[in-house]
């Protein structure tokens, strides 16, 4: 070991003697040792940070600025006993270095060995300053005795107080650290949305019940729940509000899960419940039934309560022992998109040939997404008459779907699909492009006809319909009181509020607005006023049989007469009797259509129809006035 080397691990470990009992009185030269020490804390200082830095002693600045500081108070507060201000006042001055001390050991910002060490640094650095000042004042060596004393006790008691706040900032780092580390497990195991056990923790559950099943010789099950049209809220009402309902939603189904069942969140809009030892008396469609009946109310949202938003859900069910929690969550996946297709707000249980079911769709999907780029789609027209003079008054633009393998594949197969994948939108706007060309040629060639098209809910729920439309007319020179845009009433009373903008607006254009299927949807007349509507379209249900039906008759007379009064013209659908169109005139109702008047055309035969309907009304014009011209 090299000289300097020596002496720096003499000096590091080097301590002054005090005495085995303390001198009675500081003689009267300690007060001035005090003095020339507090004037002197730089000069410790330096001499402090010499000694204790070099080479593998390196330190954070913040903590050698917190050393420093610390070092500068510490000798002031030695300085303060000395000069007689007492032990207390020492003992208060030192309170943050020791704490400071303390944190920086428990934190491990700095070593407790390198705190240590410091802490002798600055005790010899003390020594050699109040030896020097000593020798300068001439004071008594009884003084510097007291002095070093003083020191000594002030640095044992520091080491006490450091240690004793080191164990209590490592006990409070340990319990954080505990506290954290059980957070951290919570969050892998819980969704942080709805706090719900995610799929993680509900697939180890399912594991648990499946084992406990097999031993016990049990049932158990898995239901597996999608709230029906989620995105179309979301788009419309703003994810914060989305949110809010997946929140609301999650403990509305906590609130009728029993104790022994486990609900989850497994993503986006879906749900899980998994349930053990059923009963014939509790089994899972009972379970189903209070989850659909518990979504019933509608849930009242944002900050001011005053949004209302109704959802309904689709629920599957696999029951029974599987191989695995992934079986048994994927076959439940299975049946639930069985009781989305069979017309959502349902339950359904899975079954073996669900596989094959849910196959063929996802295939029908697949054919659905390129059908518009390899122009697939067409449209049919089925005409429309005004019921006063029996003449056409228009046409509705109806979608279909031929491919080049399936043939031609009916609507109800494809649309609520198209609604589904939100590809309904794309499409709905290429539905309304080429009705309004077809729409405009028609008029150009002399037929003075309306066009109508049907708009879905996903559609009305973005600001993109209002550009569709307006963009639609001025690409075909269609006039926009010759458009009608049809909307279901159940569409029309999911979001009213955002419903009477967009609606509004297309109003503006001069665009014709008809409800269609009224009277499905129970709307109230009240709900009914806010809405610029021009035509209410009488649901066909109610038109089927209206023959044996005295209290259809009855509906059909209100419906009218409440058109009337509102100024709106009444339209009746799915006419196929000659008595049903006798009935409806007499009650006057203003326009219809049906099998009776025409079944859907394509261009072409609805050109042909449109064109021998207005020569049989010239050749009975012209007979007309032959009549007039042959009288006396």
């Amino acid at each position: 070991m090299s000289e300097d080397a020596r002496a720096r691990k003499l000096d590091e470990v080097r301590a002054p003697v005090p005495p085995s009992v303390p001198g009675e009185q500081p003689a009267a030269d300690l007060p001035r040792l005090g003095e020339a020490l507090k004037a002197r804390a730089d000069e410790v200082l330096e001499l402090t940070v010499a000694r204790s830095t070099g080479p593998g002693h390196e330190v954070d600045a913040l903590v050698q600025e917190s050393f420093e500081r610390l070092g500068r108070s510490s000798t002031v507060a030695v300085a303060r006993w000395m000069v007689g201000e007492g032990l207390a006042v020492a003992r208060e001055a030192g309170e943050e270095t020791w704490r400071i001390f303390g944190e920086l050991a428990a934190h491990r910002a700095a070593s407790l060995h390198e705190v240590t060490r410091r802490c002798l640094m600055w005790r010899n650095s003390m020594v050699d300053v109040l030896r020097e000042s000593a020798a300068q004042l001439g004071a008594s060596a009884e003084a510097l005795t007291e002095a070093l004393h003083i020191l000594q006790l002030s640095l044992e008691f520091s080491f006490v107080r450091m240690a004793e706040c080191f164990d209590a900032e490592r006990r409070r780092a340990d319990e954080e650290l505990a506290k954290r580390e059980g957070e951290l497990a919570f969050m892998a195991t819980h969704d942080a949305l709805t706090g719900l056990p995610n799929r993680t923790l509900i697939k180890d559950r399912v594991e648990q019940m499946l084992g406990r099943a097999r031993r016990k010789q049990t049932q158990m099950a898995a239901l597996f729940i999608d709230i029906d049209n989620f995105k179309s809220i979301n788009d419309s009402l703003g994810h914060a509000v989305g949110d809010e309902l997946l929140r609301a939603v999650a403990a509305r189904l906590d609130g009728v899960v029993r104790g022994s069942d486990a609900l989850g969140r497994l993503g986006g809009d879906e749900f899980v419940v998994i349930s053990e030892d059923l009963s014939l008396g509790a089994g899972p469609e009972l379970i189903a039934e209070r989850l659909l009946e518990a979504l019933k109310l509608p849930f009242k949202l944002g900050e001011d309560r005053q949004t209302r938003v109704t959802v309904t859900a689709s629920i599957g069910i696999a029951l029974g022992e599987r191989a695995c929690a992934e079986e048994l969550l994927r076959e439940a996946d299975i049946a639930m998109y069985r009781a989305k297709w069979d017309g959502k707000n349902r339950y359904a249980v899975f079954e073996s040939d669900m596989q094959d079911t849910i196959k063929g769709r996802m295939e029908l999907e697949m054919d659905l997404r390129e059908a518009l780029a390899n122009d697939e789609f067409y449209l049919d027209y089925q005409p429309t008459f005004d019921l006063g003079d029996m003449t056409p008054n228009g046409v509705e633009a109806l979608i279909r779907w031929k491919h080049p393998r399936r043939g031609i594949v009916q609507p109800d197969d494809f649309i609520p699909l198209l609604e589904e994948t939100g590809l309904i939108i794309e499409i709905g706007s290429w539905v309304l492009g080429r009705a309004c060309n077809q729409g405009a040629a028609w008029r150009r060639a002399g037929y003075p006809i309306r066009m109508a098209v049907n708009v879905s809910a996903r559609q009305l729920d973005t600001d993109g319909l209002i550009a569709d439309v307006e963009g639609a007319l001025q690409e075909s020179g269609l006039e926009p009181v010759a458009l009608t845009i049809e909307i279901t009433e159940t569409t029309l009373m999911r979001n009213v509020q955002e419903t009477v903008r967009r609606l509004s607006a297309i109003k503006q254009l001069g665009v014709r607005i008809a409800i269609d299927d009224f009277g499905t949807g129970y709307s109230s007349l009240a709900h009914l006023q806010q809405f610029p509507v021009d035509a209410l379209k009488i649901d066909r249900s109610f038109i089927t049989g209206l023959h044996h039906n005295q209290e259809g008759e009855t509906l059909i007379h209100t419906l009218v007469q409440l058109g009337k009064a509102l100024s709106i013209e009444t339209f009746a659908e799915g006419i196929e009797q000659q008595h049903e169109l006798t009935l409806l005139r007499a009650q006057d109702c203003d326009s219809g259509q049906g099998f009776l008047f025409a079944r859907p055309l394509d261009v072409a035969a609805t050109e042909t129809f449109l064109r021998e309907w207005h020569a049989r009304a010239a050749a009975a014009t012209a007979a007309d006035a032959l009549d007039l011209t042959a009288q006396p």
